[in-house]
């Protein structure tokens, strides 16, 4: 299953599922929409309203 990957409007890092963000305890496998809600961009610090769908 392919899941969409998102890309942050401030700095384009982009959040892969595949991937996830190990060093801040979100797990390889989990969709955008099952991080926290508190959970932020690790290169800049945004949240995660200041992400969009990549194209």
């Amino acid at each position: 299953m392919i899941m969409d990957k998102y890309v942050c409007e401030v700095c384009g890092w982009v959040y892969d599922p595949a991937v996830g963000d190990p060093e801040n305890g979100i797990a390889p496998g989990t969709p955008f929409a099952g991080l926290p809600d508190d959970w932020v961009c690790p290169l800049c610090g945004v949240g995660k309203d200041q992400f969009e769908l990549e194209n």
